[in-house]
């Protein structure tokens, strides 16, 4: 008996470049450069959702969307 299997579609948390690459990069020690988890968030297609999703969540630690705590806490705080 032959049974085809399919594969599950991927999750966009899956295809995220982040989830590829390793945390340290996108937490890493207070003081230390964000710049290549920016760099990398530049080239992720989930970039606009991993933002939307830390906004929503209030994730306060780590680079999300490309933007760094202070960052995304000055996009709270601004008037839209």
């Amino acid at each position: 008996m032959h049974t085809e299997t399919t594969r599950p579609a991927r999750t966009a948390w899956e295809q995220a470049l982040c989830a590829q690459t390793g945390a340290d990069f996108f937490f890493p020690e207070p003081g230390s450069s964000v710049r290549e988890a920016k760099r990398i968030c530049g080239m992720c297609e989930v970039r606009a959702a991993c933002l939307e999703y830390a906004l929503a969540h209030d994730e306060r630690f780590g680079v999300w969307g490309g933007l760094s705590e202070k960052e995304r806490l000055h996009l709270r705080r601004t008037p839209r």
